[in-house]
């Protein structure tokens, strides 16, 4: 595996540890480095730090502070 795909593996404690729980993609990654995307999208994918999950969040919060005030009335 590249040192600089290394250091980014180790610098980020979420996609070090996505990496233990699937040990498939230290093969992957040895192979060919461009897969790195690949691991990257499903890491945040499992995670659910996408962009499209915290605005998803931020519209399940704002729903949830209407209804409180719906019900307070």
């Amino acid at each position: 595996m590249e040192l600089s795909l290394q250091m980014k593996l180790k610098q980020n404690p979420k996609f070090y540890e996505y990496l233990k729980e699937n040990s498939w993609y230290f093969k992957e990654l040895n192979r060919n480095a461009d897969n790195y995307s690949k691991f990257e999208s499903d890491m945040k994918k499992l995670y659910k730090i996408r962009t499209t999950d915290k605005i998803h969040d931020v519209m399940d919060n704002i729903d949830l502070f209407s209804s409180i005030i719906g019900a307070l009335k």
